[in-house]
């Protein structure tokens, strides 16, 4: 089959006349892959499935009946634009009433079509050719795609045991420092489950006031917090002169698909946002805002999603160390990150976490998600479908008996 014409149109971000002639298969995709072939080859055994990263349960019923009734307003129906007034005034209520942060809700607050949206546009705010944006890896990565869109560069800065995975900013180039405009971060961090403290976000302020970068916090499982009481980046003296926090009612509040979040801290930066978003989108239906404010004035709906995602890890956290693995309880996140197993039954042995991971997957039917961006680890996530408790313990006992049966090896835990 020839090239269509087109061909050597393709823009070279992403990947020019090359486009669609790669043979690379994204880590998700290998994971799927694979468990197709785990289901075809073992139909009879069940797949036990940690891979994936969306909310088990549907969204609350009080919130879904709020959309019920909003989808039949026939006010509803037009353009969202930047979003409601009320829809802003909920997320200030929210903001003041969990994590004490003080907002101006018509100047420091926008809402976003879910967080994604929020860090694929904020680049586009700042980032010129030969920029720099600061990310944290491993980690979310969709900031510094749209950063190498706009002709910029992505600095990454390792989250690594020794360092209690958190970021050495010290250890940036000073060519870099100087070129950088962006740093992005994100705690509750994903996936390694660390959280903040004060004093790391007084060292991020410091660094952005010394160096004039601009900060990005994502805030997507401040909810889910397990290590002390939630810390918003914005509740710390400073934060809101140098940056933004985004946050998004997906993991939190069960309304993964819903694609509602907001963008809130700076005024100017959260107008700058929503310029760029004002010739992205025409803003998210204004039925789901509406529905969004029920679930951010309900407090018991984020306790509900909370209790839930810390018992299952709690009970995870159990079961894996008592197959070998060296893990403890994450700080916040519905995720448990770990290192990866280096050898299994029958002299089976792994060059990193991704070969571990396609061994759980076809030979036990167990489900992870491998990162090899700063170490060999494994993530859990315990969004995995369970009606109940019940349902829950049997999940941990069938994954023990197979783990037990893998006979995995681990390479012995640094010394301090």
């Amino acid at each position: 089959m020839s090239d269509p014409y087109f061909q050597q149109l393709f823009a070279e971000r992403i990947g020019g006349a090359d486009y669609g002639k790669g043979s690379d298969i994204y880590k998700f995709e290998k994971i799927k892959r694979a468990k197709r072939r785990a289901l075809a080859e073992h139909p009879d055994r069940e797949l036990l499935d940690f891979g994936i990263g969306e909310n088990d349960r549907m969204a609350a019923a009080v919130v879904r009946q709020k959309m019920v009734e909003e989808i039949n307003r026939p006010e509803n129906r037009g353009y969202a634009d930047n979003g409601i007034p009320e829809f802003k005034e909920a997320v200030a209520r929210f903001m003041q009433r969990h994590y004490g942060v003080e907002l101006v809700a018509q100047k420091e607050v926008n809402h976003c079509i879910g967080s994604k949206t929020a860090l694929a546009m904020l680049p586009a705010c700042f980032i010129n050719p030969g920029d720099v944006t600061l990310m944290t890896v491993p980690g979310y990565p969709v900031a510094g795609t749209h950063t190498r869109y706009y002709g910029g560069e992505v600095y990454p800065l390792p989250l690594t045991a020794e360092n209690d995975f958190f970021p050495d900013l010290d250890a940036i180039p000073d060519d870099v420092r100087r070129r950088a405009k962006l740093l992005v971060i994100n705690y509750p961090n994903s996936p390694t489950g660390r959280v903040a403290t004060r004093e790391f976000y007084e060292r991020v302020i410091e660094f952005a006031r010394e160096h004039d970068v601009v900060v990005i916090q994502d805030a997507a499982h401040l909810v889910l917090t397990f290590e002390g009481e939630p810390l918003s980046f914005l509740s710390v003296p400073g934060a809101k002169e140098v940056g933004v926090e985004v946050h998004s009612l997906s993991k939190g509040f069960d309304m993964i698909g819903w694609r509602i979040g907001w963008v809130c801290g700076h005024e100017r930066i959260v107008q700058a946002f929503a310029d760029v978003k004002d010739n992205s989108d025409s803003g998210q239906f204004i039925a789901i805002q509406k529905a969004a404010i029920t679930a951010l004035d309900t407090p018991e709906i984020p306790a509900e999603v909370h209790a839930r995602y810390e018992r299952r890890l709690r009970k995870l956290v159990e079961t894996l160390r008592s197959c070998g693995f060296e893990c403890k309880m994450p700080g916040g996140t519905y995720f448990l990150y770990t290192p990866a197993p280096i050898a299994a039954a029958a002299g089976k042995t792994f060059a990193n976490a991704e070969e571990a991971s396609q061994y759980l997957i076809t030979e036990h039917s167990i489900v992870t998600v491998p990162w090899d961006d700063a170490g060999a680890y494994l993530r859990f996530s315990v969004t995995y479908e369970a009606p109940n408790e019940t349902a829950e313990d049997a999940l941990m006992a069938s994954l023990a008996e197979r783990l037990q049966k893998a006979e995995l090896r681990f390479a012995e835990p640094a010394r301090a």
